[in-house]
């Protein structure tokens, strides 16, 4: 399918296409909300908040993964919960690669659409509601589209970074073929053994690429939502 790859390799990348789509889809609700409470809203906790959104950050990505683990592993106080409820584990699957990949990805996401609502003009807001628009009416045809850009942007970054993530994915869901080994942990596999130089090039350079397309589509997005606030 990909000319130049192994089926190996193939397989790898699209597994961190599926994960990566993943992440960022079901990340983005949650992400719009996060972002809208640390923009718009002030109440006990706001800094709080802020900190828990913006720590996978700044924390060693093993730590994340360590933690996701304590969490949502077999034994964890959640992955417990939904073994014994619904027969379900994140562990050392790739549906937890992609709960690994969607938080640390997910201050990315929020911080974008932060921004971009607090670019929107509140008064424009204010003029839908005096015309009569409700407050779910305001939001979908004045709010929506006005941080729209901001948003895409956001989900570009987050796709990218999903893309890119390795240390809490490897912490907490391994490296296994074909299940949860992603474009970072197959070049670090590759590395690993003698003669895989050459197969961890060919991924370094289809990583390269995918995420520069990532940060040009998200700076043109972000030229976009500034154009669009100013009115050009």
């Amino acid at each position: 399918m990909f000319d130049g790859l192994s089926p190996a390799e193939t397989q790898a990348l699209l597994l961190s296409l599926r994960v990566s789509f993943w992440a960022t889809l079901t990340s983005l609700p949650l992400g719009l909300l996060a972002a809208h409470a640390l923009a718009r809203w002030r109440f006990p906790g706001h800094g709080l908040l802020n900190l828990i959104v913006h720590l996978p950050l700044i924390l060693p990505p093993v730590v994340t993964g360590y933690l996701l683990l304590l969490s949502f592993g077999r034994q964890g106080w959640a992955g417990a919960a939904l073994w014994d409820w619904f027969g379900f584990t994140f562990a050392f699957r790739w549906t937890g690669a992609a709960l690994a990949a969607a938080v640390m990805a997910f201050p990315l996401l929020v911080r974008a659409i932060r921004l971009a609502l607090e670019a929107v003009d509140p008064r424009l807001e204010e003029a839908a509601a005096t015309l009569g628009a409700s407050r779910g009416m305001v939001y979908l045809t004045v709010t929506l589209p006005l941080i729209l850009p901001g948003l895409l942007a956001g989900a570009v970054l987050a796709f990218a970074k999903a893309m890119g993530e390795f240390g809490a994915t490897i912490t907490f869901v391994a490296n296994i073929p074909g299940e949860t080994q992603t474009l970072p942990t197959a070049i670090y596999s590759f590395l690993q053994v003698p003669g895989g130089d050459a197969g961890a090039l060919r991924l370094v350079l289809v990583s390269v690429a995918i995420a520069t397309l990532a940060l040009a589509l998200s700076e043109w997005l972000s030229r976009r939502i500034a154009a669009r606030i100013a009115g050009r």
